[in-house]
């Protein structure tokens, strides 16, 4: 696809004798939230992994703005605008939430700092990282311990980060979980608003979330992309309702 920011083609991925994913072909493109959905162990989180460089594919090819990226680390791929945020948390705790902010600000304005305190001090960095925390109604709470804000104000420090990196794409991974109904709704919200800026693929369980979210959603069931369409789409076919919706054909 033309327009798509980021494909995956044919990637294999084993475990001894699990095989995580299987030859899963799949792209994201501009604008758009392209929803992953299928039941625990089907390696929804695994291929994230493998896209964001946390883990190395066995084979397959995954492109990102235009660029082979499989042999580029993490990091490296953070530094191409490949965002990837929740499941497990990488908020420093013991910091202010401005000051998460701030560093993920400091490592894309090319700046060189060989300690840490000339970066929390630094007031160039200030300023766009309270921009961040505004956006996501957090600017009451800058100068507040990561770990003493509540697990729904976690969940929007973390994209406050995640947009302090100027992304291309954003990897989202389980964004509602933990969250009670008004957190997910204030989120839900949100990540309309968020494809604007950059498309977003999304790992979710809630799927009322997915629903309302997604231009399009690909089940992964043992690994395998088993369909990809619309919300239409999806709820109409017979393989995913026996395999993951619950329903019988």
């Amino acid at each position: 696809m033309s327009d798509a920011i980021l494909s995956l083609s044919n990637i294999t991925k084993q475990f001894g004798s699990l095989l995580a994913s299987d030859s899963v072909t799949l792209d994201l493109r501009a604008g758009e939230i392209h929803a992953l959905i299928g039941p625990n162990g089907a390696g929804k989180s695994t291929l994230i992994k493998q896209i964001a460089g946390e883990i190395k594919s066995d084979s397959g090819d995954i492109h990102f703005n235009g660029q082979h990226i499989n042999a580029l680390d993490a990091v490296q791929r953070s530094r191409m605008g490949l965002a990837r945020t929740f499941q497990v948390s990488s908020l420093m705790p013991e910091f202010s939430v401005l000051q998460n902010v701030m560093l993920a600000r400091q490592s894309v304005s090319g700046k060189v700092f060989r300690f840490l305190r000339p970066v929390l001090s630094d007031k160039s960095l200030v300023e766009p990282a309270m921009a961040q925390l505004e956006r996501v109604g957090l600017a009451d709470r800058a100068e507040m311990r990561a770990a003493d804000i509540s697990h729904g104000e976690r969940r929007q420090l973390e994209m406050a980060v995640a947009l302090a990196l100027e992304p291309r794409a954003f990897l989202l991974d389980e964004p509602m979980a933990g969250m009670g109904p008004e957190g997910s709704k204030r989120l839900t919200g949100f990540l309309d608003g968020l494809r604007a800026q950059a498309p977003i693929l999304l790992v979710e369980h809630d799927m009322d979330a997915v629903f309302a979210l997604a231009d399009r959603i690909s089940v992964l069931v043992y690994g395998r992309v088993i369909a990809t369409g619309t919300v239409d789409d999806i709820r109409g076919n017979d393989d995913v309702k026996r395999a993951y919706l619950g329903e019988e054909a």
